[in-house]
């Protein structure tokens, strides 16, 4: 059943305490939940949801606004979840009428929702914050027609992978299977394992190879015996087949995997296989685990800030230039205005953007002659690297805790729209002490 959303009634309550009667209605967080538009999101998001009869689903309100405020605080579920109980405006902002004293909803209703949203309906959150920023003066809609466009990566929340510790981890968890349905091993190789583990990161680290070597090659060996054990005990069963089916696909895919490899798709993660490696040319960090990330924000720096304007995972490790294509319209589609001017870095060169985009796209170092106008432009092309670092570092995109390809998928929309969200609350408390200023003189010093 389609989700109800909350009527505020303007009644009191003997019991409860009325949250507009307790709370500075000048605060940013009111300021800021009276100006976005609820129902444009309720809209929006209802869209995954059924008219059949049955209990209703938390308001969307409800669900959107922890989803703003986790992203915009940097933080997690269950500090959200502990917050919320404590915080008077975060009840207002999620629109509450009266004071709660416990949680009107369960922690894992926020993952049942991200799992339900898909990327239009999160991406509605994105496009709310920019009409807010124009609602409010932070921008105007011309500052959304010139863009800078670059990619960074967004790493999953797994370990540095290794060969010994992906044929390690494969074993025990193919053993931990097996007691848990019943099976009885020829042997679990538990202590072994875990020793010859230890000895190859040992060697491996006072760069003797060849005895690192031999060690991988033991813990490969255990691991094709386990798998092998296994697979002749459940043949002919069809439900253990089907239990064991993804399992020891990924034991076999770690197992026979080499470094260099020219398969599409190797395994980095056993419970993340979808991640990949990138490499950005990064001395510090020569490779990344995750999925890269295409970020788009304006040219010139709105009143209220350096605002994203777009947000998209592309898997497969694309070139960068192979990747306006498809951006350009959705960049177009979510700001509700055309491109005048797309502003890249050199890895875009030799774009396929289409027609009508292709002589708006500018890349350093291109050889087309360019006016004096479009080469003072370029001098702002690296504003968009402060807004990825702090998209990545303040908004939870430094680390993907979100499973599946959906979580990587949803998680940099929901992470710039953190961003332009925690703009807006500046540019509302800047206006405010305007405000204060201009009507006392005597306490500016105070305020600024």
């Amino acid at each position: 059943m389609k989700p109800k959303e909350p009527v505020r009634s303007g009644q009191n309550d003997m019991f409860r305490s009325r949250l507009d009667q307790i709370i500075d209605m000048g605060h940013e967080k009111v300021v800021l939940a009276g100006a976005i538009d609820w129902r444009y999101l309720s809209e929006k998001c209802g869209q995954n949801y059924t008219d059949r009869a049955g209990h209703p689903s938390l308001s969307t309100r409800l669900m959107a606004g922890l989803h703003i405020l986790k992203y915009a605080d940097n933080l997690s579920d269950e500090e959200l979840c502990a917050k919320w109980v404590e915080n008077p405006y975060y009840q207002f902002f999620c629109g509450k009428e009266f004071f709660c004293h416990e949680l009107p909803f369960d922690r894992s209703s926020m993952t049942r929702w991200r799992q339900r949203m898909g990327e239009d309906q999160i991406e509605a959150l994105l496009a709310e914050s920019l009409n807010v920023a124009v609602k409010l003066g932070a921008a105007r809609p011309s500052d959304f027609t010139k863009v800078i466009v670059d990619t960074t990566v967004a790493e999953k929340n797994i370990a540095f992978p290794t060969d010994a510790k992906l044929c390690h981890k494969a074993r025990e968890r193919l053993v931990k299977m097996a007691r848990k349905h019943g099976l009885k091993l020829r042997q679990s190789y538990k202590r072994v394992g875990k020793y010859a583990l230890i000895m190859q990161q040992r060697y491996a680290h006072a760069k003797q190879y060849k005895r690192a070597r031999r060690q991988l090659k033991r813990l490969k060996t255990w691991l094709g015996r386990t798998v092998r054990d296994i697979t002749r005990q459940i043949k002919g069963n069809g439900a253990l087949e089907d239990i064991f089916r993804a399992e020891l696909w990924k034991a076999e895919r770690v197992r026979t995997q080499r470094p260099r490899d020219d398969i599409p798709k190797k395994i980095y993660a056993l419970h993340a296989p979808e991640v990949e490696c990138i490499g950005k040319g990064k001395a510090h960090k020569p490779y990344e685990f995750g999925v890269k990330v295409s970020i788009a924000t304006t040219l010139n720096r709105c009143k209220g800030g350096q605002f994203a304007v777009h947000a998209k995972a592309v898997p497969g490790k694309p070139y960068d230039g192979h990747t306006l294509e498809k951006l350009l319209p959705q960049i177009e589609a979510l700001t509700g205005g055309a491109l005048n001017r797309i502003l890249a870095d050199a890895g875009y060169r030799g774009h396929n953007a289409r027609l009508e985009h292709k002589f708006k796209v500018f890349t350093t170092g291109q050889k087309r002659r360019m006016t004096p106008a479009i080469k003072r432009q370029m001098k702002r092309r690296a504003a968009v690297e402060p807004v990825i670092g702090h998209i990545k570092n303040e908004h939870r995109m430094t680390r993907n805790y979100l499973a599946h390809t959906h979580g990587d998928a949803i998680n940099p929309i929901l992470a710039a729209a953190g961003y332009n969200f925690r703009l807006l609350l500046k540019w509302i408390r800047l206006l405010w002490a305007i405000f204060m200023s201009a009507c006392y003189p005597s306490v500016q010093c105070k305020l600024t």
